[in-house]
Parts: C-alpha cells; sequence; structure tokens
C-alpha cells in the first residue's frame, strides 16, 4: 500500500472538533487519531480518517472567515444503496441539498450535499 503524498486540510470556525466527531460517526473505518489545542480551546492541528482517507483540520484563529464552496468537494464511493442512503441523510441534515438523490447515466444513485459545516459531499454508488 503506497503512503497517502496529499491530505485534504480543512480549515473550519471554532467547529473542528464538533465536525470531526461528526464525520467520524458517519462513516466506517473512520477516527480521530490526534487534536492539539490552543490555550483558548480551539483546534490548533487535528488528523482523522474517514473510510482509511486521512484529513487534517484546524480552527481559524486569525478572524478572518474563508467560507466553504461547493466547486471543490468531496466524493465517496459507497458499497451498498443503504450506505448511499444514510450517509446523504446524515450530511444534509441541517445542511443543503444541492442535488436530490437519484439514478443518473454515471451512478446507480448519487445526491449531492452542502452540510451544517459549509462542506460539499458527492455521495455515490457506482453502477455494478
Amino acid at each position: 500500500m503506497s503512503v497517502q503524498a496529499i491530505t485534504t486540510f480543512f480549515m473550519f470556525h471554532g467547529q473542528a472538533e464538533e465536525a470531526m466527531k461528526f464525520y467520524t460517526s458517519i462513516f466506517d473505518r473512520s477516527e480521530i487519531r490526534q487534536v492539539l489545542h490552543h490555550e483558548n480551546g480551539q483546534v490548533l492541528h487535528a488528523t482523522f480518517t474517514l473510510k482509511d482517507q486521512t484529513f487534517m483540520c484546524i480552527d481559524n484563529t486569525n478572524g478572518d472567515y474563508h467560507a466553504f464552496t461547493p466547486a471543490i468537494s468531496l466524493f465517496v464511493d459507497c458499497d451498498t444503496e443503504e450506505e448511499v442512503d444514510r450517509v446523504f441523510g446524515q450530511l444534509s441534515a441541517d445542511g443543503q441539498i444541492l442535488m436530490p438523490l437519484g439514478q443518473y447515466p454515471f451512478s446507480e444513485k448519487f445526491g449531492w450535499v452542502q452540510d451544517r459545516y459549509g462542506l460539499s459531499w458527492q455521495i455515490h454508488l457506482p453502477k455494478r
């Protein structure tokens, strides 16, 4: 197995630890690996995995606001229709559906959501 050479890095606005806990509760083979905090309790640096993929994050502490955008999204291959439904439902709770779950020429079942933290996710069941 090769070492992951590029890691997606998220900058949250005071919700990094909450977001990691939310995401790791949704996906199998997921865990929070390390969290370092500032003196004020915000996340200085953290590492977590979702479906064995490593991610990093921080809380923005400089006062600037940088929003997430649907121009970049996380594309998730699911193994079953039940997984697609569950993941889509959990990520869309308190979020926004950008493309409803459905069958498309490129996917057995697909949906696109922006979650409560602003991250965009494309949930996909490959055609078999």
